[in-house]
């Protein structure tokens, strides 16, 4: 699962970085919710909406009241926008296989705070076995345990394709909902086998969920934050339009990044674009950035007295919501900006001055909140909770957690990633096949017996058995070394429990039998150190390194042309949502700048945005950059043979698994966007990571870097993607960030270079053959003065 920021770590959050906030009054929500419902039900008609269950909150919101989720104020007629969500986009990218007399898939889906649901139904495909009989078999289709449709299993359709289409009744649908498809399969009247091979059907993943949503109109409360600008029950790629209402100067646009990289933490997975607009507003929900000098069309501004937060209406629709970071200064802006990413939670009303703000310690390196810390070992009870570490069933799902490793993680020639495994289960009646599976992303690393709790038999006397839990089940720990090859910035954690079925024919099968992760194993990755080859794009693409070794992004500056298009602070904001996605805290302390002002952050990493013809530092550092223009086309710097055997000898890296440059092309119609990385020219050992892009080619490369099946691609040196093909190239010079141990760093550097090698074993040689020359020539001199003496 993705490791989110709990309800408690935000407390905790909210209680190391204090704000002082002064509240307008507003409505009591709970009045407010009841008349909202009252006028939704009123302009949709028969439309029924029951109530939603309250969003858990922050336990420590001593700051203000706790609110329910975005109360409701009104409803738009009925009817409205059609949705359809096929499963793999609820999060089911595969084709759910049913077996026995009884096998249920469950399919989550969510809706907005800010959406009324009008109308809904669910396509279901799917195939069921041959063998079925249609009197005692059927599918069970229900909605948040509320039995929707039963489908019979007729002969004739058996082992083809089907569909059914199943209305299901609005009233329904709450906030969270599952889809729970059980078959009810038999293939005998007499004695069977509940885990017959025969009794099987598949859901395929191509059916879809439609809902008709209207919008609501919400009322006015920062409690709701980060509702509507994001809501978590919605799976699509958040969107989130930025208004400047002043110039976007430096400091303007690194308020900006830090909301922008908050809000891409919060979407994780989904991603999160920002299109910007220079004053006018967009219709929706959107982010405004005002000062006391700003003025946008249709918009009334509060009074702006330091650093602040409000909520307003949308002039330009009626359902559309304002969330104003305001202040007096670009300097307030950024305080309000922090205030938000570090304390939404703490906020209550439609506006809200900030008083007070403690500036929160700088990170140190490697400690992001979503990474595997660097420095300890991590319980994976803190990535996942008590109920999603256990399963139960002979069928039952597999253990997921995420696992984020800092990107720079040197494995070379070790054992392997420890994992101090610590699981129970309900042991076996007698001794079978039954095992713990250990996988990391698709990659088997092994399998753990499960053993019998009287191995013995049932003997009175029986010296072997094995000592229970109080609960009944045994526990074990085991020593899992994962392997360091299958583990990548961004993997995942598979632990599978198979439980061999005890049952047979006309022997029922009890379904009794329990697995548990026990929340206190551990993964140790403290012993590694911190050393990788440069560039990899793959580090940035999946872990946002260099620029995420410091979470809060206090070594990174971020260099824009000097007459940035909304395109360029479109990347920017989309870029700094992706690295927050990666590191799950805000960037407080990244610095934005124009080209004339890099020499002044040479000693930081820098995210170079622009293209050829715009930013002044492409064309100062073409002697650095894979790519550099050639009249109006770009085109590839290739590696002469005098460079690869120079690499051969000094050891540099060499990747086969990468295409050639000779096999990739830059276009000049402007739909290709780069990604490249190399080398600080302003001083070694720090990084370079250059978005070449314009407003046709922006897109692709975000999408290119939220899509896991096109993110796979971006690595090397060089990156070029174009609509959704992704190319990537290894053409540039090699440098290493990070340090080795002495031991480790000959070791390595001897190992990458044949002929440093054999040059050290030839220096050897000769060393110890002077040595034993000089040796011999002391001991001959030697015998030589005592025979001298004898005469």
């Amino acid at each position: 699962m993705t490791t989110h920021v709990t309800p408690n770590q935000r407390a905790h959050r909210r209680a190391e970085h204090p704000v002082s906030v002064a509240s307008s009054p507003f409505v009591s929500r709970a009045v407010a919710r009841a008349v909202a419902l009252a006028v939704a039900l009123a302009a949709a008609g028969t439309a029924f909406a029951q109530p939603r269950p309250a969003e858990p909150q922050a336990a420590a919101a001593a700051a203000a009241p706790q609110a329910a989720p975005a109360p409701i104020a009104a409803a738009a007629p009925a009817g409205g926008a059609v949705r359809e969500l096929n499963l793999t986009q609820l999060g089911i990218d595969y084709a759910v296989q049913l077996r026995g007399i009884s096998g249920t898939v469950g399919i989550p889906f969510n809706v907005r705070a800010d959406e009324l649901v009008t109308a809904a139904s669910f396509r279901l495909n799917y195939a069921y076995s041959p063998s079925l009989i249609p009197e005692l078999s059927h599918l069970k289709v229900t909605v948040n345990d509320v039995l929707v449709a039963t489908l019979p299993v007729p002969t004739a359709g058996a082992g083809r394709p089907q569909t059914a289409d199943i209305p299901i009744d609005r009233r329904l649908i709450t906030e969270f909902n599952r889809i729970n498809v059980e078959l009810i399969g038999h293939y005998t009247r007499e004695c069977e086998d509940p885990a017959h091979t025969s009794l099987w059907a598949r859901i395929d993943a191509t059916s879809t969920l439609k809902l008709t949503v209207a919008p609501l109109k919400l009322v006015n409360d920062l409690a709701a934050l980060p509702q509507p600008f994001f809501d978590r029950r919605d799976v699509r790629r958040a969107r989130i339009p930025f208004v400047f209402g002043t110039a976007a100067s430096g400091p303007v646009l690194e308020a900006a990044g830090v909301v922008s990289s908050w809000f891409g933490a919060l979407a994780d997975y989904r991603g999160a674009t920002f299109p910007v607009s220079g004053g006018d507003l967009p219709t929706g929900h959107a982010v405004v950035f005002v000062t006391p000098d700003s003025s946008i069309p249709g918009l009334t501004l509060p009074a702006i007295r330091g650093p602040g937060l409000a909520i307003v209406d949308n002039p330009r629709d009626a359902n559309g919501k304002l969330l104003l970071v305001m202040g007096s200064t670009p300097a307030d802006l950024r305080t309000a900006a922090a205030a938000l990413a570090l304390n939404a939670k703490a906020f209550a009303g439609a506006t809200a001055s900030i008083t007070a703000f403690q500036e929160p310690p700088a990170r140190k390196p490697y400690d992001a909140p979503r990474w595997v810390p660097s420095d300890r070992p991590l319980q994976l009870g803190e990535l996942a909770t008590a109920a999603d570490l256990s399963v139960s069933g002979y069928n039952p799902d597999v253990v997921r957690v995420n696992l984020q490793l800092p990107p720079d993680l040197f494995t070379w020639r070790s054992r392997g990633i420890p994992l101090d495994l610590q699981y129970r289960y309900t042991p076996r009646v007698r001794p079978d096949q039954s095992t713990l599976n250990v996988n990391v992303n698709e990659n088997f690393v092994g399998g753990l017996p499960l053993r019998s709790a009287n191995p013995a038999g049932d003997r009175w006397w029986n010296p072997l058995a094995v000592k229970l839990m109080p609960d009944g089940t045994l526990a074990e720990r085991k020593e899992i070394i994962l392997p360091p090859l299958a583990m990548g910035p961004r993997s995942q954690l598979r632990l599978h429990y198979y439980f061999e079925p005890v049952g047979g024919r006309c022997v029922p099968q009890l379904d009794n039998v329990r697995g548990s992760i026990d929340p206190t194993s551990k993964i140790d990755v403290s012993g590694f150190p911190h050393f990788i080859a440069m560039p990899e794009l793959a580090a940035y693409a999946n872990g946002g390194f260099p620029f995420s070794r410091m979470a809060d992004l206090s070594d990174t500056a971020v260099i824009l042309p000097d007459q940035p298009s909304s395109s360029d602070t479109e990347m920017f904001l989309g870029l700094l949502g992706q690295i927050g996605r990666s590191t799950g805290y805000p960037a407080l302390r990244v610095k934005v700048g124009r080209s004339g002002e890099a020499p002044q952050w040479a000693d930081k990493d820098l995210l170079v945005i622009g293209n050829l013809q715009n930013q002044p530092l492409f064309t100062q550092w073409a002697d650095r950059m894979p790519l550099k223009r050639n009249g109006t086309a770009p085109e590839l710097k290739l590696n002469s043979w005098i460079d690869n055997a120079i690499d051969f000898v000094i050891g540099a890296r060499t990747r086969e698994d990468l295409p050639g440059s000779m096999q990739i092309s830059v276009s000049a119609d402007g739909r290709d966007a780069v990604l490249a990385g190399f080398q600080s020219p302003l001083q070694s050992g720090r990084s370079v990571v250059a978005a070449i892009t314009n407003s046709e080619s922006k897109d692709a490369l975000l999408n290119a870097l939220m899509t896991p099946e096109l993110l796979k691609s971006v690595q090397g040196s060089m990156t070029i993607v174009r609509d959704t093909q992704v190319n990537s190239v290894l053409g540039q010079d090699t440098y290493y960030v990070g340090r080795l141990p002495p031991v480790a760093w000959v070791q390595w550097h001897l190992s990458r270079s044949p002929l440093m090698l054999a040059g050290l074993v030839i220096v050897l040689a000769l060393l110890g053959a002077a040595v034993s020359y000089a040796g011999l020539q002391l001991r001959a001199r030697r015998r030589l003065s005592v025979k001298a003496k004898g005469k």
